[in-house]
Formats: structure tokens, C-alpha cells, sequence
């Protein structure tokens, strides 16, 4: 199946505005972080940051992902995709690392008094935007099942979270008589980055190890594969075909599925082979967007040399 020009600048728009989103974002916490010395809004816009400068190429990179594959391209360049995953992720984790370590190193230097209700407001209206954000996207990916809009959308959902983490956090010691927890109030905006940090960092771990797999044409995950056994395999069975080999391999946004029949008999109807084909196609198409699919007979392999020999 291929996904038309149609959705490709439905995608192309969806990460414009997840584009110009993270570009105000980082304007607006770098001001904020060096106006109030807080780490964790300094958290913030590092991510965002980050997730900007890495946004910039993805969305050159949308054409190249919807082109066809050829044979010296044999599965288009679905792979630049989860090239692209495995160099954001690995990017954002060791980004997280490293401000865990520099919070830690303040904390040992007595901590750091900050704004709290300045950075608490502002944390909350943050949260606002990046639920909006996060809601537009999700209902435009809904047609497209793109990673690049999947992962920035599970970027704005996370930091939606964190934002409403710290507005929480920071609001506290505004509202309520610390008395003898007053001490530690110096150290309230160093905790608070490292717990959103330890919170945010299996998302890019996650999307690495995805990308691995992707790029070294590993099997997906065990639910994927799973999911289209179940899918086909009934469809299958239903026609007399029991004995079966999957052969599954996910670049990027594309699933490429092989499923490799054993025939007891010599004889096999291509007209029947289509028609099944087609049926697993479409019970495929209702749960995938993206994917080539082919119904095969397995042929062992016969040596012949022993043959005559015998």
C-alpha cells in the first residue's frame, strides 16, 4: 500500500506546528530560566531545544520518506526515518543524563532559591499549550500513523505532564507553611529536575532501542508481530493453509510482511493465491496504514548433485 501526496502534506503541516511550537517554547523558558535561575525550567527548554534543532531536518526528510522503493533501494528510505529516531533519542537521553548530573553537583553546593510562583504560573500555562498542541497532533495522526508526528506528539504529551509537575511543585511552597521543611526549600527546584528527568528519560531509551531494531531489520516487538499473526493467520486457516512462516520486518513507518506457505501437493492455484492475498490485505489495511504484504510458497531448497548421486 502507499500513502498519497494528500497525507504527505498533512504531515508535512502537522510538524510545522509542532516546528513553530518548540521555537516559541525555547524563546520563551530560555528567558524564563535566566530570569528566574531555575533548573528545571532550564530542563525544559534544553529538551525543547533539543527537540527543535532535530525537528529542522525531519521535516526536509518527509518527501524523501514517501518515495517509492526501487532496486537500489529496496525499501525506499524508510530507514533514513529510523536513522533519524535513533540519533533524536539517543540525543534527548544523554541530554536528561547530563542535567541530572549538573543538579546533583548543585545540590552537593547547598541548592538554589528560585521564583517559585513565577516559574509555577508559568509552568501551568505551558501545560495548556502543550495539551492543546498535543491534542491536534494526536487527531491528525490518527489518518497518517506517522512516528515523526507519533513521537513529537508523545514530546508535547510529556512535557504537558512535566509542566503540570512542576506547577504543582513550585506552587507549593507558595501556598502552604513549610515550617520545618523550610530548609529544604533550596533544593526543591534541583529535585524537581531530576525527578522529571528520571520521568522523561525512558521515552528516548524507548524510541533508540525501536530504531535499532528498525535499522538492523530486526523483528518488531513481540505485540506487533503478534498482532499480525492474528490478523492473517485465521484467513489463512479458514483457506486450508496451516503450515506457515512469517517473515516481518519494520522500517520506519512501514511494515513489510512475508508469509511463506508449505504445501503438501505440487499443484498450487495462483487464482486462489490472489484471492487470499487480497483478503489478507484488506483485514491488514484496517489495522495498518503502511506495508507491503506477499503470500509466497515455500520451495525447499533440493541438492541436486546429491540427487544424481542417488
Amino acid at each position: 500500500m502507499h500513502v498519497g501526496t494528500k497525507a504527505q502534506k498533512k504531515e508535512k503541516s502537522a510538524m510545522s506546528v509542532s516546528l513553530y511550537g518548540n521555537m516559541f517554547f525555547v524563546i520563551i523558558e530560555l528567558i524564563m530560566a535566566i530570569y528566574t535561575s531555575s533548573q528545571a525550567v532550564l530542563l525544559d527548554a534544553v529538551y525543547d531545544g533539543v527537540e527543535f534543532v532535530m525537528l529542522l531536518p525531519s521535516i526536509f526528510l518527509i518527501p524523501l520518506l514517501y518515495k517509492p522503493s526501487n532496486e537500489k533501494h529496496p525499501f525506499g528510505y524508510m530507514q533514513i526515518e529510523s536513522m533519524f529516531v535513533v540519533v533524536k533519542g539517543t540525543t534527548m537521553a544523554a541530554v536528561t543524563i547530563g542535567l541530572i548530573v549538573n543538579n546533583i553537583e548543585i545540590m552537593l553546593h547547598g541548592g538554589r532559591t528560585v521564583s517559585f510562583g513565577t516559574i509555577a504560573w508559568f509552568e501551568l500555562i505551558a501545560c495548556v499549550i502543550g495539551v492543546s498542541v498535543s491534542i491536534y497532533l494526536r487527531q491528525k495522526n490518527k489518518i497518517m500513523n506517522s512516528p515523526l508526528v507519533e513521537m513529537e506528539m508523545n514530546g508535547w504529551r510529556i512535557d504537558s505532564v512535566a509542566s503540570m509537575g512542576m506547577a504543582l511543585a513550585f506552587f507549593a511552597p507558595v501556598l502552604l507553611p513549610f515550617g520545618p521543611f523550610e530548609r529544604f526549600i533550596p533544593y526543591l527546584d534541583q529535585i524537581v529536575t531530576i525527578v522529571l528527568s528520571i520521568f522523561m528519560i525512558p521515552t528516548p531509551i524507548k524510541a533508540v532501542i525501536t530504531g535499532l531494531r528498525d535499522l538492523f531489520l530486526i523483528p518488531p516487538e513481540e505485540e506487533t508481530v503478534e498482532e499480525i499473526k492474528q490478523t492473517v493467520g485465521p484467513i489463512l486457516e479458514a483457506y486450508g493453509y496451516q503450515k506457515l512462516h512469517y517473515d516481518i520486518v519494520r522500517t520506519g513507518r512501514k511494515l513489510w510482511i512475508s508469509v511463506y506457505i508449505t504445501f503438501d501437493k505440487d499443484e498450487v492455484s495462483l487464482h486462489r493465491f490472489k484471492i487470499v492475498q487480497n483478503f489478507c490485505i484488506q483485514a491488514l489495511a484496517a489495522v495498518y496504514s503502511d506495508f507491503y504484504f506477499e503470500l509466497l510458497p515455500e520451495i525447499e531448497f533440493i541438492d541436486m548433485k546429491h540427487t544424481k548421486a542417488q
